[in-house]
């Protein structure tokens, strides 16, 4: 089995057979909004990329009330086949690489969850807009904030709306610290941290390709930290510094990092201090610390459960299945007008990917840099 970050990050799940029913157990056991009856409108999605997350996107939606999927885009005519028996799509719903902007014509279809490489992502996404369906597109959204901004702006032209895949914007326990941070419970916000990695396997994954994957750990794991600093701290940053380190050379080449150490400074004095890295295990941790109090969260991005304390005690919200409560609130935010508790949206994944433009400018030059988001 190969050493990916998917692979990872199960390390500190419970299985997703095992996670399924939790969506369902609301607190002190009552149902939650799983269980009620649903008669509202459904987002009818199409899954762009048919690997181990678009897998595990598939399950998870199987619970959903508010989404549901209905067709596929592969260029793997047997995974096709096979997600047509699994999970009863039509012929008419299914499409590959080279055909799929035919979806145009598909009535069938509101949207597209394209999970594929990074960078694919532009591309396949404009193609989607210009078919006039809605976008969610994994993070990191593109290579760079270019290519973000343009993804942007050919959705916003063709009057499609783009979402990003941060599952995290929807997870209990990170929404408390969200909560307890605003409502002033841990006092002026001093300091961040972040540390995300795990030790690579596979030398000839996509994810260690510069052509595919536009970086190395921080455009895979790295990602989360960036983007946690913000929705942790509730600021954009302004200035950036960085450091690479790296051992193998061989594994990763040329523009392909492993580990880099990143420091983001905000406007009102908060600094966070983050680590991104294909070379250590047991790295997945938050720290937020304030004058009054500090919340810890590990695990903090994997799949599930998440776990934290603060200085109040353990955190006890609801263990969710990610990617189910992600589409039900998608389903709502492109169907309804939802607005989310910290947007999910394209200029959301803009931001993150100009501060990882900042981040590689810092590490190679060895300067601070300006953030202006």
């Amino acid at each position: 089995m190969k050493n990916t970050r998917r692979h990872f990050l199960q390390n500190f799940a419970v299985s997703a057979i095992g996670l399924t029913v939790l969506p369902r157990l609301g607190l002190a056991g009552k149902p939650d909004l799983y269980e009620q009856p649903y008669d509202g409108p459904v987002l009818r999605v199409a899954i762009m990329g048919l690997g181990s997350y678009g897998s595990r996107v598939a399950e998870a939606m199987q619970s959903c009330k508010k989404a549901k999927l209905v067709g596929v885009i592969s260029g793997t005519p047997s995974k096709i086949k096979d997600w047509q028996g699994k999970y009863n799509i039509p012929e008419k719903n299914c499409y590959n690489y080279g055909n799929f902007d035919k979806i145009k014509d598909n009535p069938d279809i509101d949207a597209v969850y394209v999970i594929t490489p990074n960078a694919l992502h532009h591309d396949q996404v404009i193609r989607v807009a210009k078919a006039g369906k809605h976008v969610i597109c994994e993070k990191p959204m593109a290579l760079n904030a270019k290519e973000g901004q343009e993804m942007v702006d050919a959705c916003r032209k063709a009057n499609v709306k783009l979402l990003v895949g941060y599952r995290m914007h929807f997870e209990p326990h990170t929404l408390e610290v969200i909560r307890m941070r605003n409502a002033g419970e841990f006092g002026k916000v001093l300091f961040f941290q972040g540390l995300c990695g795990f030790k690579i396997g596979d030398p000839t994954q996509w994810r260690l390709n510069k052509q595919l994957a536009g970086g190395g750990s921080l455009m895979d794991i790295g990602i989360y930290a960036v983007n946690g600093a913000r929705y942790m701290v509730g600021e954009e940053p302004v200035w950036v510094t960085a450091q690479e380190t790296k051992t193998d050379h061989e594994k990763f080449k040329p523009g392909v990092d492993e580990t880099i150490q990143f420091q983001l400074g905000f406007p009102s004095g908060v600094t966070a201090s983050c680590l991104s890295t294909y070379s250590m295990n047991n790295l997945d941790k938050f720290f937020l610390n304030g004058e009054k109090g500090f919340a810890e969260m590990q695990p903090s991005t994997g799949y599930g459960p998440i776990k934290g304390r603060t200085h109040k005690g353990e955190l006890n919200q609801p263990v969710v299945v990610h990617q189910t409560v992600q589409m039900e609130e998608m389903s709502d935010i492109i169907l309804n007008g939802k607005q989310p508790v910290v947007p999910v949206n394209g200029e959301e994944g803009v931001k993150d990917l100009k501060i990882m433009d900042a981040i590689y400018q810092a590490a190679k030059t060895g300067e601070k840099v300006s953030l202006k988001l």
